[in-house]
């Protein structure tokens, strides 16, 4: 492998100015308890070169030693069946190139079994109490009615199931035992992108196996995860590392490790973890009914990109535009109608569509919000008393109907805009695209419901419609089950 002088020059001369140190560095990770701080700097500017970038040289040392005790592994199967009878090498095939250097230097690594998988669950967690209260993931435990846990000092415990929430991934076990050592919470609301991190857990059974990384990216929305505004980081977590710790550099817990994107089933750089603030929520329900309640609102929402901004007359785009009210919800009670922007939440500002769901799932049912509207133009105040989510009403976007029902109206074409359209009993459906609709994503079959907040049922409406929102077009589209608006820049 080549190595470049001048990039090993410079890393020499970077360790020598460690010792320089810099108290600015106190204020963006603080110390631990002994008052020493958990990472090194290079500041920047030094050697006469303003331009240089300033350097954080992590020491995650005393971080392993004071929160590493409270650390789990916890091995989970069905049918109270004994994992270490059936694990170990001999586990591996024969011809598995690793058999013989686990057989000879690692003989008592725990390694998953290899047949009846789905009976079989490793994963990792954190104690939260002293008197035995752990976090761990849901997709650990589920359906699992042996749960072992391992503590870093060698003691094992069997562990009860408190409760478990499949929605946000989090699972509260409890093991007898009084004064364990337990973790330290942050708040990942003070994390930034860049800032580095750490995970302890075990991945494919390595037990109290550090990683590290930094924090990619912050408050990410995956499919089906609508009420978790995950933490992205390129953290290298494994089979065994899910429901562990995420660290910050001031020692604390700032998440709970919990899925990964991949297309070999190993890691590939991008890792997520639940913010612990989002977990702890859930595990106070847990405690103290065993069950989860999240406030629901009862919309369909969308990203607000910065096109349909200007065509609502926003400045910047942000907040979550309402696609859809659901019929007899808080919201369709409240007065909230389809081309709103919210964009706050009791005064907090929603950056994003995803903070919606992601706020209002924090509140309990019955709690009476006050959400800030964009609407014709102008910001307004709305109070809505919030009920339960419940799978009934969880995908109301679901029970649209899609069935056309034309009418007598003929074609009539819309050349400014390049569409052909006609009239239905739902809308205006989109019979032909050219020119400008053919630039955004416009398709043949779409069905306008609405321009803006105007609903249009023929050509006069449309046409009005149009003319009232100037250059810049919202469109309410159907398309089969679902709406969205779509913005149209007239020349």
């Amino acid at each position: 492998m080549r190595i470049n002088r001048k990039y090993m020059l410079t890393a020499i001369l970077s360790a020598l100015l460690v010792a320089a140190g810099c108290d600015r560095l106190e204020q963006w990770f603080g110390k631990n308890k002994d008052g020493q701080g958990f990472v090194k700097e290079i500041p920047a500017g030094t050697d006469g070169n303003s331009n240089q970038v300033a350097m954080l040289l992590p020491d995650f040392t005393r971080l392993v030693d004071q929160q590493g005790p409270a650390v789990v592994n916890i091995q989970a199967t069905r049918n109270n069946r004994n994992i270490d009878n059936e694990a170990g090498p001999d586990a591996l095939p024969d011809n598995d190139p690793f058999y013989e250097y686990f057989k000879r230097l690692l003989p008592n690594v725990p390694q998953t079994p290899q047949a009846n998988d789905d009976e079989y669950n490793f994963g990792s967690g954190f104690i939260i109490s002293k008197d035995g209260y752990i976090l761990t993931n849901t997709h650990v435990v589920n359906g699992m009615n042996n749960i072992k846990v391992l503590l870093n000092d060698k003691r094992e415990f069997q562990a009860k199931l408190i409760g478990a929430d499949v929605q946000s991934d989090v699972a509260l076990l409890k093991i007898s035992a009084n004064e364990l050592p337990v973790v330290e919470l942050g708040n990942p609301e003070e994390l930034k992108v860049g800032e580095w991190v750490a995970a302890i857990g075990a991945p494919f059974g390595f037990d109290n196996s550090v990683t590290a990384g930094i924090v990619s990216a912050k408050g990410r929305s995956l499919p089906e995860e609508n009420y978790t505004p995950f933490i992205q980081t390129d953290v290298a977590i494994n089979p065994g590392n899910s429901g562990g710790p995420l660290f910050n550099l001031k020692g604390q817990v700032v998440g709970i490790n919990s899925q990964i994107y991949s297309r070999s089933g190993g890691f590939m750089g991008i890792s997520f973890a639940i913010p612990i603030d989002v977990a702890m929520n859930v595990a106070e329900q847990l405690k103290t009914s065993g069950k989860v309640q999240r406030g629901r609102l009862g919309v369909v929402i969308q990203e607000v990109n910065y096109n349909l901004a200007k065509s609502f007359g926003l400045d910047k785009a942000n907040g979550a535009l309402i696609t859809q009210v659901v019929a007899g919800g808080p919201a369709a009670k409240a007065g909230l109608l389809s081309g709103d922007i919210v964009q706050s939440v009791n005064g907090d500002e929603l950056k994003n569509s995803s903070d919606l769901p992601v706020k209002v799932g924090l509140l309990p049912p019955g709690k009476q919000i006050v959400l800030g509207i964009w609407r014709k133009g102008q910001k307004e105040e709305i109070r809505v008393t919030l009920d339960n989510v419940s799978p009934a009403v969880a995908n109301p976007a679901s029970s649209a109907s899609s069935t056309i029902m034309p009418t007598d109206g003929t074609s009539f074409a819309e050349h400014r805009l390049g569409l052909v359209l006609r009239a239905t009993a739902q809308g205006l459906i989109i019979e032909d695209i050219s020119g400008l609709a053919a630039q955004v994503d416009l398709r043949r079959g779409d069905i306008i419901i609405a321009v803006g907040q105007k609903l249009v049922h023929d050509e006069k409406d449309f046409d009005n419609a149009v003319a009232a929102s100037g250059k810049n077009v919202p469109l309410l589209i159907r398309r089969a089950n679902n709406t969205l608006f779509i913005a149209m820049m007239l020349p």
